[in-house]
């Protein structure tokens, strides 16, 4: 029985070619087209020789006492029982007549005989249960999990390894974050994992550990599939995507390095499903330790807050303002009476740098300004008007709602078209609205600006960093930044109560 090696084609073509290579050179008949076998050398290609584990059971095994079930005691708002109300049910009920069985249903249920005499009574006060995952991080009982596993919760319960069952008290809750932290009184030493001091490597070992569908103690492994990840969850995200399977009841669970360390608390999955499709989010170590030691020494978390609107800067806005290169967040609005706006922020600014730490996107900023206290002063580079400046600001306190008024101001009527740029305008008054800027009353749906997603009824504020109240101002503006050699002309929009910038490219006849 004879064994056969199989060649890779590739390995094969090398080998005929150096024979040939040697054959024409022991024959005497080297021309000009013989390629020398010098000019054959190839690249190493990659190899890594670093093992991978032969299983997880000793990570598994030193951490999964730390790593506990989280059950939730939620109060749900009484739904009130509504009859029709008001009035028109008082009417309906006096129009019954006397010993219909349904004017008794009415006046028992819902109607007269009701609390409020409309027909509307509240039910009785009702309470549903959910069920996570959490992980303790110290020997005393403070343990780590999810504000929306705690959210409205009225009483927690923490369950070990074992099934053991303790009752814990909330310290705070951080809903930016989705970071929580319970406190288990008890007399017991617990077991407590530490957070990770270094970011994971893309491609390197995980292994979540929680209570998938309130399977307490469900290990699963996985690498890690991409960080810095941005989920539209809110302003701070920076999740580590990770294929480890995570499903429903692992979130407020931790993600483990192979030294045991957590890398993240798990927080979210992609799952058009319902279930499982190897894409699940954790929340990074660097921010959750941040986060719970504030919640441990405070119950809350402060942060600075700047007070603007602010978006990225692609390339063409880059080349309307005169930046080489397209980088930092553009000022779309300064919030009234926000430190930004005290401090002499406008629109147009584009913030480039905070305390010399460069700036390199808004969701960049965003973290950055949290990371201060309130009345911090931090000196803020921005482009403006060609050049950089150093703006002072003295930070607030961040606060959930935000304000915005428009002030009002007289406009003519007038009408203009742009037809390079696809746009008819016309002032305020004329599409009776009040206030400052210029009103796209047509869009060509084929134009630039229509690429750019502006829609009839948006209202232009600013050309070029000018303030228009009348087409006539935008043609101004145009005409200058034509004049200066622009390519592209950065437009200030406010549409649907919010406002941004849209470069749109200089075509004008």
């Amino acid at each position: 029985m004879q064994n056969h090696r199989s060649v890779s084609p590739l390995r094969s073509r090398r080998a005929k070619l150096l024979a040939g290579v040697v054959a024409l050179g022991a024959a005497g008949l080297m021309t000009a087209q013989t390629v020398v076998p010098s000019q054959l050398a190839f690249a190493d290609a990659v190899r890594v020789d670093a093992a991978a584990p032969l299983d997880f059971s000793d990570v598994v095994k030193a951490v999964s006492p730390a790593v506990v079930s989280v059950q939730v005691k939620q109060a749900i708002e009484p739904r009130m029982m509504n009859y029709g109300g008001g009035d028109s049910f008082e009417e309906f009920f006096k129009g019954l007549p006397d010993g219909s069985p349904f004017r008794r249903f009415f006046r028992d249920f819902g109607g007269q005989g009701g609390e409020n005499g409309h027909g509307k009574r509240p039910s009785p006060r009702q309470y549903g249960m959910s069920q996570g995952s959490g992980f303790f991080i110290s020997d005393d009982g403070y343990v780590v999990t999810n504000n929306h596993v705690v959210e409205n919760g009225t009483e927690f319960t923490v369950i070990d390894r074992d099934g053991k069952e303790f009752q814990a008290r909330l310290i705070g809750a951080d809903k930016r974050t989705d970071l929580a932290l319970l406190k288990v009184d008890s007399d017991k030493t617990f077991t407590y994992v530490d957070f990770a001091d270094d970011a994971p490597e893309v491609g390197e070992w995980t292994v979540a550990i929680g209570n998938p569908f309130g399977l307490g103690g469900s290990v699963t492994a996985g690498i890690v599939s991409a960080r810095g990840r941005d989920i539209g969850a809110g302003p701070y995200d920076d999740f580590i995507q990770i294929d480890a399977p995570v499903n429903r009841g692992n979130s407020g669970g931790p993600a483990f390095n192979m030294h045991g360390e957590v890398i993240g608390v798990n927080a979210a999955i992609f799952s058009p499903s319902g279930g499982n499709v190897g894409i699940a989010f954790a929340i990074p170590a660097s921010t959750a330790q941040d986060v719970i030691m504030e919640l441990k020494n405070d119950g809350t978390v402060v942060r600075g807050w700047l007070g603007v609107q602010i978006q990225n800067v692609t390339d063409d806005i880059a080349e309307s303002l005169g930046l080489e290169e397209a980088r930092g967040a553009i000022v779309a609005e300064a919030q009234d009476n926000s430190p930004a706006k005290k401090a002499g922020l406008r629109s147009g600014d584009t913030i480039l740098a905070v305390d010399g730490t460069e700036v390199k996107g808004p969701r960049d900023l965003s973290k950055i300004i949290a990371a201060y206290e309130p009345d911090t002063k931090v000196e803020i580079t921005v482009w403006r008007d060609g050049s950089e400046q150093d703006v002072t600001v003295t930070l607030g306190r961040l606060q959930e709602q935000e304000q915005k008024v428009a002030a009002a101001v007289d406009a003519e009527d007038a009408k203009t078209s742009l037809d390079d740029l696809g746009l008819v305008l016309t002032t305020k008054a004329e599409a009776g609205m009040e206030g400052e800027g210029v009103v796209i009353a047509e869009i060509d749906p084929d134009s630039p600006a229509a690429e750019k997603r502006l829609s009839e009824g948006d209202v232009i504020l600013e050309v070029a960093g000018m303030k228009v109240n009348e087409p006539s101002d935008v043609l101004k503006a145009l005409e200058k930044a034509e004049k200066d050699g622009r390519k592209a002309v950065l437009f200030r929009v406010e549409s649907n109560n919010t406002t941004r910038f849209v470069a749109l490219p200089m075509n004008l006849a």
